[in-house]
């Protein structure tokens, strides 16, 4: 991230954009103007089938059986990584149940009039040799190869600059960290919160997958109270620091700095790039897998060599262990009959909450990790635009794009430009990808969940439309469409926790095998692959 821009550049910019900067200052959308163009409706999770577990007092008995060696319940990331080590170990004799009609849970691709975009988790960061187990994935996809003795990944696959800019008080500018206009202190609280992070980073080593680093008593430390709490402690009071950790919390745990723990907010530094103050780093930051879709490229890819071994439009209702086997039932939304899957052995990739209520005469650790964990629901809108929007002053569109304001003002965490990786020399229709995390409203993830299933999709679109009319004041008259989709269980969030961080994953169950991010608190690509690919090699 760079800094902010001299005056002289700053004047130079607005001189030459006149013309961009008078269509950008007409009067801001208002609720009087009519949205009624921009058609939409939810889409991408069906949620009555999720609900339907947790409705229905009886189910009728099987009437389908089937037998399969190996059974994987879910297939998110963690599913589908536990499928890709079992084919690799050459296990074959299996089966993997889904509820959607699609694999790749929180990372699945959609499109919106044709252009293809992201429905929830939009990039990986490149793997470094900790996670030897990804690096293996992107070979085997043709991202990464040797070439003269060294690894080197496709550059056609890594975001393309420029990546990422803030809008703030009237203008853009590089990098997310506030900025403009920003005085002598609130610099020196950027430093001394960089001197935090690399103290941290000295005092113990932090890794994604967090399972594979040692759980230190300084890290329990920071895992019993909120970051916000451990700000207050070092007398870190800056807004526009405070609200850069905000965000940086409700995009990679769905809740603010007020909820989640200070060791998931360090660990959130700490494990990849540090904290660098503009004009003050001092190493390059590692790059940024992204594609249209998102990481839907990646579990489409991991989904196609599975053929008939994947069964999707499948609610799993019950898993029961017995003496020589595991049975487990299931929901066939087609067919509208429960089957009956004898397995040797299964691996459940199913979020806590679930495996607690499907697992029949479930482990302690299970129920008791159930109990603690707190989930995020999200929303994520497609918006269609038929044409480029009018800029404001500052650096050009970026990939990701993120307004800064307060829970009224900019509730979202900003958008990501389906085409922006698109080599088209001429910029034309695209789709926004606009986040909104709510397990930080009042109320708490509870309220935010009812929000979310409550609202109408009108009032979605109107708010998120009115949200980035700051900065994009002709979004409404070049928008067409608008497709949400809703998450209400989207992540676990790493609340302060006194009886541990909870990063290692569970032991095997005799048969039963656990895999899911929500194991380590942290739904990230890494965390829920590494996994699944533990529990499928085991």
């Amino acid at each position: 991230m760079s800094g902010a821009a001299p005056t002289s550049r700053r004047a130079l910019l607005q001189a030459a954009g006149a013309a961009t900067l008078l269509a950008a200052c007409k009067p801001r959308w208002s609720d009087a103007q009519d949205t009624a163009h921009i058609q939409g409706s939810f889409t991408g999770i069906q949620q009555e089938r999720g609900h339907r577990l947790r409705d229905t007092k009886a189910w009728p008995a099987p009437a389908v059986s089937h037998t399969t060696r190996v059974l994987i319940a879910g297939g998110g990331v963690a599913g589908l990584s536990a499928a890709r080590a079992l084919r690799l170990r050459g296990v074959q004799d299996f089966a993997l149940l889904e509820l959607e009609d699609e694999a790749g849970g929180n990372a699945r691709g959609g499109a919106v009039a044709g252009i293809a975009c992201p429905l929830g988790a939009h990039y990986l960061p490149v793997p470094g040799d900790d996670l030897p187990d990804v690096q293996d994935l992107l070979q085997e996809l043709g991202l990464r190869r040797r070439v003269a003795g060294r690894w080197e990944i496709d550059e056609r696959h890594l975001c393309h600059s420029p990546q990422e800019r803030l809008f703030m008080n009237g203008a853009w500018q590089e990098g997310l960290l506030p900025m403009q206009d920003v005085g002598a202190d609130t610099l020196a609280q950027y430093r001394r919160f960089a001197s935090l992070v690399n103290d941290a980073r000295k005092a113990a080593t932090w890794r994604i997958p967090a399972a594979r680093t040692p759980h230190t008593p300084f890290k329990q430390a920071l895992a019993t109270l909120t970051l916000e709490r451990y700000l207050n402690q070092q007398g870190l009071t800056d807004p526009h620091l405070r609200w850069y950790l905000d965000y940086c919390c409700r995009d990679d745990y769905g809740a603010g700095m007020g909820t989640v723990s200070a060791w998931a907010g360090m660990h959130y530094f700490a494990s990849r790039h540090g904290f660098h103050v503009p004009g003050q780093e001092t190493a390059e930051r590692e790059g940024l897998l992204t594609w249209p879709e998102g990481n839907g490229w990646l579990t489409r890819r991991m989904a196609e060599p599975l053929g008939e071994r994947l069964h999707t439009g499948q609610l799993v209702l019950r898993v029961e262990q017995g003496k020589h086997g595991v049975a487990v039932d299931a929901f066939n939304t087609r067919t509208q009959q429960v089957e009956r899957w004898q397995a040797e052995q299964v691996i459940v990739a199913l979020p806590l909450f679930v495996a607690a209520r499907v697992l029949q005469n479930s482990p302690g650790f299970l129920r008791e990790r159930a109990a603690r964990t707190v989930y995020a629901p999200w929303l994520v809108a497609n918006i269609h635009i038929a044409r480029p929007l009018n800029d404001r002053p500052g650096p050009a569109p970026s990939w990701d794009n993120v307004l800064y304001g307060d829970a009224q003002t900019a509730p979202g965490l900003g958008y990501v430009d389906a085409m922006h990786q698109s080599l088209h020399p001429v910029p034309g229709a695209t789709v926004l990808t606009y986040y909104r995390a709510l397990g930080g409203v009042a109320g708490g993830p509870g309220a935010g969940r009812a929000q979310l299933m409550e609202q109408p999709w009108e009032t979605w679109r109107d708010g998120i439309v009115r949200e980035l009319s700051a900065a994009h004041p002709d979004l409404a008259s070049k928008a067409t469409r608008m497709d949400i989709t809703r998450y209400g269980h989207a992540m676990a969030i790493p609340v302060p926790d006194a009886q541990g961080r909870g990063g290692q994953m569970p032991p095997a169950h005799g048969r039963i095998r656990f895999a899911h991010s929500d194991w380590a608190g942290y739904s990230v690509f890494e965390e829920a692959f590494a996994a699944g690919h533990a529990a499928g090699q085991a």
